[in-house]
């Protein structure tokens, strides 16, 4: 950030804004005796004319402040008594020549304090940048350690050295520019020195801003930007906004009280003529982003980043740009802030449009995690990172949905997760409200399929995915426990209606007791459900592993040990020599079976491309 703006640190001149030391005026010279007035008009007149560039060569290539500072502190004192000789003149001799000379010798003065100040706003931009100064802050701590080390090493202390000139250097060039400007003030030109210090200082605000990467931007060419490189845009101006309110307009705001401390009234509109365009170039710019038309789910996210920053920010925006002169530039913060918020309220009703909208006739795909369930609760857990700017940005009545207006089936809009207390969180009742619209969408979704398990099967996936995801996320603390247990069960529920449509058949053939009449029929009955449901369930996806391991030994603690009963038993009825009548229809063992369902939904886990979730019994 070096060469880029001011941001004064060092105690000489980093003082409140507004002290009263600040408003203090230098004593107003003593009037003089007639024989006075003619010694110090001589005077005067020797020491103007001596460093007049016009007239000589040696003014005209020599600095005065840099040469000698006494003669400079002379001259200054010189032009303010002449200042005080030229009023008393014409209060009591209007017509006197000495006014006329007075009156010449005071335009040299004023043409030459104007070439000696833009002299130290120049040659000084590089002791009155951020970067320099920002690292002399460190100069007392570094020094003062230095000193208690009795072997400090040369280098430190060259450093500190070095640290210390150049803030001596700085220091002196902010002391000649507020004595002259308040010379220059008093005398009456104040609009030939403010001129100089905007140019040269607008200048380097203005640099400032470009060097940090803020464009100007029209609203067409934004619509029209690639959304990577408008992402781009909006991640450099999060960082261009701390430092440009930080460093950039906050060390303007100092330097420029220092300077023109002794008016108000200068001092205000110099800076706001100074951050004028700076500042209404980088606080639109949130406002042009928020205006764009192109929608996307990321875009939530980066309105939501700059709104985090531009309140972050407010308080020293509002310190910063405090007068009646930058009053257009807190406006427009405040229209940005509202232009963001708008933004934000706008994508998420859109983004809980695309979940209305969702229409895709894509098979279950075996009952595993829909793609809307995934795309949805990544979006959620992101959303749920931004619970205070959210909590800003979003009043109760607007997060709290309408019922009565929703398009949701009344077995979902009227269910217990959709109620909503006096005491329920703003967003705590939003969030919610977005799953049961997925939800619902998925519930729609599973109706349409003709294998009834499956459908089960794949409620019980998606909502445990959701589950799931709340679980790893800060969305956990934004719906709390209860939202998790009363989610959790209501899968469980899934699961027990998918094992009950997909096995019952399977147990209810085990019924019989066991007898060598009915082993038969029961073996051919047993063999023909089992073949058929492992089939059929051997082929869907069970996403997550504990979920699975624990369907997977629920189903054989229904089946095995009934069977295992009923095999053992025939066995037993025909005696050690085994009956080869029944041993021709005894397809499996009841080790079989257990194997069996050990394996099943191996291939369909190799389809699904969910990762499981975090450690944790499904039980």
């Amino acid at each position: 950030m070096r060469k880029l703006c001011f941001n004064p640190k060092t105690p000489s001149f980093a003082m409140e804004r507004n002290s009263p030391s600040s408003s203090k005026s230098t004593p107003t010279p003593p009037r003089l005796s007639y024989s006075e007035e003619d010694s110090f008009m001589e005077e005067a007149e020797s020491l103007i004319l001596k460093w007049n560039a016009d007239t000589s060569a040696y003014a005209k290539v020599t600095s005065l402040f840099y040469e000698d500072k006494t003669e400079a502190k002379n001259y200054i004192n010189c032009v303010n008594q002449l200042q005080n000789t030229m009023h008393s003149l014409i209060s009591t001799n209007p017509s006197s020549h000495k006014l006329v000379l007075a009156q010449n010798l005071m335009q040299i003065a004023m043409k030459r304090l104007k070439k000696e100040f833009y002299q130290i706003l120049s040659t000084n931009r590089a002791h009155l940048d951020p970067e320099s100064l920002s690292a002399r802050s460190s100069r007392t701590s570094a020094t003062s350690s230095a000193s208690d080390c009795d072997d400090e090493d040369d280098d430190i202390r060259a450093a500190a050295d070095s640290i210390s000139e150049v803030e001596q250097v700085s220091s002196a060039a902010v002391a000649d520019l507020k004595l002259i400007a308040h010379c220059m003030l008093s005398s009456g030109y104040a609009k030939e020195c403010v001129s100089v210090y905007i140019i040269i200082r607008k200048s380097i605000i203005d640099e400032g801003i470009y060097r940090l990467g803020v464009e100007k931007l029209s609203s067409s060419r934004a619509n029209k930007m690639d959304s990577e490189v408008l992402d781009f845009k909006i991640k450099s101006w999060l960082e261009a906004a701390r430092i440009s309110v930080r460093t950039l307009f906050n060390g303007e705001r100092i330097l420029c009280d220092h300077v023109f401390g002794y008016s108000d009234s200068i001092r205000e509109s110099c800076f706001a003529e100074i951050s004028r365009d700076a500042a209404s170039l980088l606080f639109g710019f949130p406002e042009l982003v928020a205006k764009t038309k192109k929608y996307s789910p990321e875009k939530l996210f980066r309105v939501l980043d700059m709104h985090a920053v531009v309140s972050e920010l407010w308080p020293e925006i509002e310190s910063i740009f405090s007068s009646d002169y930058t009053s257009a530039v807190r406006s427009q913060v405040l229209a940005s802030l509202q232009r963001l918020t708008d933004s934000a309220q706008n994508s998420l009703a859109e983004f809980e449009s695309t979940i209305h909208k969702d229409s895709s006739k894509l098979a279950l795909n075996g009952g595993g995690v829909h793609w809307l369930t995934i795309q949805t609760m990544n979006y959620l857990a992101i959303l749920a990172d931004y619970v205070n700017v959210l909590s800003d940005i979003f009043p109760r009545a607007d997060w709290l949905p309408p019922p009565r207006s929703s398009s949701l089936p009344e077995s979902y809009l009227y269910s217990p997760e959709s109620d909503y207390s006096a005491s329920t969180p703003a967003l705590t009742a939003r969030v919610a409200w977005l799953i049961l619209v997925l939800l619902c969408k998925l519930d729609g979704k599973a109706r349409h399929c003709k294998d009834v398990s499956l459908s089960y099967l794949f409620l019980a996936n998606n909502l445990w995915y959701v589950v799931a995801r709340v679980r790893s996320s800060n969305l956990q603390y934004v719906l709390g426990d209860d939202w998790i247990a009363k989610h959790e069960a209501k899968a469980k529920r899934f699961v027990a209606n998918y094992e009950k449509v997909a096995w019952g058949e399977v147990v209810s053939s085990l019924t019989v007791n066991p007898g060598a009449a009915e082993a038969r029929e029961v073996f051919e009955k047993f063999n023909a459900k089992f073949e058929e449901a492992y089939r059929k369930q051997n082929s869907f996806v069970v996403a997550d592993r504990d979920m699975r391991d624990e369907i997977k030994g629920s189903i054989a603690r229904s089946i095995v040990p009934r069977y295992r009963e009923w095999y053992d038993a025939v066995l037993a009825t025909v005696g050690s020599v085994r009956d080869l009548t029944v041993t021709e229809y005894v397809t499996f063992t009841p080790e079989d079976v257990e194997n069996y369902v050990a394996n099943l939904f191996f291939f369909g886990t190799a389809s699904s491309s969910v990762t499981s979730s975090p450690h944790r019994r499904w039980s």
